[in-house]
């Protein structure tokens, strides 16, 4: 099983769910995936097994993972503060990989029917979820 971690700016939101991601599962194959050098730098030192940046990067490997997790803002050109091309965009929301989005509510953006929970909640729901999904898979 191969996820990708996707994440922009400094790599602060993908840092917390690589080292969370690394902690439950140690043995997960993980791809940090930024849209910028510093975002994936980040991811690496959290603990992601492997990591690229920038366009090109995003939209070749969403079609090699199974599950794509990060912000929901991955999938919103423009989002991260503009960071998402429409060609990201529409790679991973194009892509069949599972996605599992943190409602991260920010700008003229918002969920409805989403509670609004710390971040560090989320994480740990999202990491429940990718636990859930590897029950009876292999971590390969």
């Amino acid at each position: 099983m191969r996820i990708a971690v996707i994440d922009g700016q400094g790599g602060g939101i993908g840092k917390h769910i690589v080292e969370q991601l690394r902690k439950r599962l140690p043995e997960l194959n993980i791809l940090a995936l930024g849209t910028n050098a510093l975002a994936t730098g980040a991811m690496l030192r959290a603990g992601a097994t492997e990591g690229a940046s920038g366009e090109s990067a995003i939209c070749y490997n969403v079609e090699r993972v199974d599950i794509i997790v990060g912000s929901v803002a991955i999938m919103m050109v423009y989002g991260l503060l503009g960071e998402i091309t429409a060609n990201m965009a529409t790679a991973i929301s194009g892509s069949k990989a599972d996605k599992l989005l943190l409602p991260i509510q920010r700008g003229n953006i918002q969920l409805i029917g989403v509670h609004r929970i710390p971040l560090p909640h989320q994480i740990e729901a999202l990491v429940i979820e990718v636990e859930e999904r590897l029950k009876n898979r292999p971590l390969v």
